[in-house]
């Protein structure tokens, strides 16, 4: 189809009934100043597009018809008979356009849009494209690559491993080539082999859309007034009203080019002095004025005299004029985690106005904290009642400082149901609330979370790390909880990490280096042990065999080794019998008071799952930043209902239905291990949350108060206690005496 532009000249070049020839001229050389020029007029041209789809072969005849030069003209005589028409004869309902599109489905973020003398904005598919290439580029070993999840994931198929080459003797004997650190808290390199999850590719959509070919361009012309009355400015008047509604950038030149192109309707100003009565009536030209006011951008119009003619926002407004851009960011901030001060330096860097900082935290204060509490407590509720119908319910504990040491301000101690591992129950301790003591914080929130649980659950089984002062708490003689009923495992993990590292501190030791090349072996022979036996007498005799089975005697009087010929592939040096490193690994072996929690570890359970969670908390609460109590708690809230809304994602697959994996280096095993990939977070559960927030500002009785008043539950509200000084040490009374100062 032939394009219709508005010059004349380029219309007689290009049109059908031109009897001359057209004049061939020399190309002319394409320089920097002809290329500007050309794209001015490319802009122009753009700005009078006006789509007319269907009409566009009868516009041309009728302008071919009447002899007009220009598509101005043709414009002109179609208005001036409809005029006619409407004075002369009964007006006739107009036929319903065609459509601009043939586009049925509607999505979720873009907008179809076909403003009158707008045109029609093409959608783009590079994020979308870019993705699917993603997703079709993986390579023929991780497409075919097949693995069984539930039995990699399984805890009873995983052995202890880590690099080969943590230690490298340089000889046998007592001259090691080691590391002769005094890190008391020597973390081994421990890991775990087992695999993880997957990932489905999907299909884009082509929409069609309308070509250059169907477009006339020719001159706006706005030299007619507009009698209609100003549009009210957008008023909040419920939660759907600002919830899921789509923003934009906007640049102040765009809108000012925008404002200027449109036609301001009305003729004269409308001001008028109430005390003398007197209407102001000055007529255009208005003064345009373009402010920015927190993430908006305000236009007011004035009159030759001052007066505000009209004033415009680009976002709607709540009761007591707070602007609802201002009021979704300052919400939104908190509910995806982020922080105020890096958020702000982007929109500094980007030159955009952003909510006051006092005002953010005002609206963080007053609305959103007690919104996500009580959006907890709703969904909480929902998980617990899932669980109510177990007879029996197992628990993973475990607690997460702030910040390390004696430092730390909070203490968070979430649980997490084993089976369906669903966050049940999360509580934030302030150290105000333990006499800022810091190190019992953990024992008073394990004490406020099994009590809750125990109204709520039949608790049948606890499951936390080697803390003594829980395992205090739930000792069977004359522990608290002695008489519920409840038992108590603790995380093989932490086990076999603490086993390695008092084998690491005696194998440093002169004379025992050769400890070192059998931790390995050690402690998985530890792992096996606690998912072999089923009860104590049983794990002590597999147990116990490790210590003939470094000095190369694999069969005693009470028992044998479990494993086949080891002379084949053994490449290690045998311990002698009654050596010092012998003698020493027989005290770590028969150590009474471990032995004693040993039945803890013959349940075989984990934390894993649970220490990953508290990971997953470092996206809303960073250790790195400081957060008053209940924006903290909130924090830690927002990440369990992340969590437990996506804990149940499906895998992906990719197009011929096989399970896509992804590979990651752990630093400390030196190995590469394989994961699968879930369907992509949806965060459903946000909006609903947005309108919660929302509901609780159109429902207050007054506007935000430049004061933010403690809460009663807040810990802040305990006061300022004086911290307890240490009690003075023998050096320090010496040192008094000496000086003769009065120790009362």
């Amino acid at each position: 189809m032939i394009k219709v532009m508005a010059d004349p000249e380029r219309f007689k070049r290009q049109s059908p009934v031109t009897t001359n020839s057209p004049v061939v001229k020399p190309k002319r050389p394409r320089t920097s100043e002809w290329l500007q020029k050309k794209r001015e007029c490319n802009r122009a041209h753009a700005k009078t597009r006006i789509n007319i789809g269907m009409a566009f072969e009868r516009w041309r005849e009728l302008r071919v018809l009447k002899g007009f030069k220009t598509d101005a003209e043709t414009a002109f005589f179609l208005m001036d008979s409809y005029e006619r028409e409407q004075f002369t004869s009964t007006p006739r309902k107009p036929n319903p356009p065609p459509p601009l599109s043939s586009i049925g489905a509607e999505s979720d973020r873009e907008t179809d849009f076909s403003v009158p003398g707008v045109g029609f904005l093409e959608k783009e598919h590079d994020e979308e494209e870019a993705l699917q290439a993603s997703f079709t580029s993986m390579t023929i070993s991780e497409k075919s690559l097949q693995i069984d999840d539930d039995q990699a994931n399984d805890l009873m198929n995983t052995i202890i491993d880590w690099d080969n080459e943590m230690v490298t003797p340089s000889k046998y004997g007592d001259e090691y080539d080691v590391d002769d650190s005094s890190d008391e808290e020597y973390v081994p390199p421990l890991c775990l082999r087992m695999s993880g999850s997957q990932s489905i590719p999907f299909n884009i959509d082509e929409f069609p859309v309308i070509g250059l070919d169907e477009t006339v361009h020719d001159e706006v012309d706005c030299t007619e007034s507009i009698d209609e009355p100003l549009t009210e400015q957008e008023q909040i008047l419920s939660e759907d009203d600002l919830v899921g509604k789509h923003a934009s950038i906007v640049y102040d030149d765009n809108l000012k080019l925008l404002v200027n192109v449109l036609q301001f309707p009305l003729n004269a100003c409308t001001f008028k002095d109430h005390t003398l009565n007197i209407k102001c009536d000055a007529s255009p030209p208005f003064t345009m004025k373009l402010t920015s006011r927190g993430t908006a951008t305000v236009l007011q119009w004035f009159c030759s005299r001052g007066h505000n003619v009209w004033t415009w926002n680009s976002q709607p407004k709540f009761k007591y004029g707070m602007q609802g851009g201002d009021f979704m960011l300052a919400s939104n901030i908190l509910l995806s985690g982020n922080n105020y001060a890096k958020i702000k330096l982007l929109f500094q860097f980007m030159n955009m106005g952003i909510v006051a900082k006092n005002t953010f935290y005002s609206i963080q204060d007053a609305y959103c904290t007690n919104a996500v509490k009580e959006f907890w407590t709703i969904r909480r509720a929902e998980v617990i009642q899932r669980h109510q119908s177990k007879d029996e319910v197992v628990v993973l504990a475990d607690g997460r400082m702030d910040s390390p040491g004696h430092c730390a301000q909070y203490c968070t101690y979430t649980t997490m149901e084993n089976d369906s591992k669903d966050i049940v129950h999360v509580i934030t301790i302030d150290k105000r609330e333990t006499q800022r003591n810091s190190v019992i914080m953990e024992k008073e929130a394990f004490i406020q979370t099994v009590d809750q649980l125990s109204k709520e659950l039949k608790l049948k089984e606890v499951v936390t790390d080697a803390h003594r002062q829980i395992s205090a708490l739930m000792d069977p003689v004359k522990g608290r909880y002695k008489d519920n009923g409840i038992v108590h495992s603790l995380d093989m993990w932490h086990g076999a990490k603490n086993l390695a590292k008092r084998l690491h501190a005696a194998g440093m030791i002169a004379g025992q280096h050769i400890i070192l090349i059998w931790i390995k072996d050690i402690v998985n022979h530890f792992w096996f042990c606690c998912k072999a036996a089923d009860h104590r007498e049983q794990f002590m005799d597999l147990w116990t065999g490790v210590l003939h089975h470094v000095i190369n005697k694999h069969t005693w009087a009470f028992g044998q080794c479990q494993h086949g010929s080891v002379e084949a592939d053994h490449n290690k040096e045998w311990m002698k019998p009654g050596s010092v490193a012998h003698e020493a690994l027989s005290k770590i072996v028969l150590d009474a008071r471990w032995l004693k929690a040993i039945d803890k570890y013959l349940r075989f359970r984990t934390t894993a799952d649970l220490e990953s969670f508290q990971n997953h908390i470092l996206m809303y609460a960073s250790k790195r930043f400081a957060f008053s109590p209940p924006v903290y708690e909130a924090r830690t809230l927002l990440a369990a209902l992340d969590y437990n809304h996506h804990n149940h994602r499906p895998i992906l697959v990719n197009a011929e239905g096989n399970k896509m994996y992804r590979r990651l280096y752990n630093k400390k095993s030196k190995r590469w291990c394989v994961y699968a990939l879930k369907t992509t977070k949806d965060y459903m559960y946000i909006p609903e949350l947005q309108r919660s927030i929302v509901r609780k500002r159109l429902d207050s009785a007054s506007g935000l108060s430049r004061r933010r008043p403690l809460k009663a539950n807040d810990p802040r509200a305990l006061g300022n206690l004086p911290d307890v000084p240490p009690p003075p040490t023998a050096e320090l009374v010496q040192a008094q005496l000496h000086r003769g100062d009065d120790l009362a």
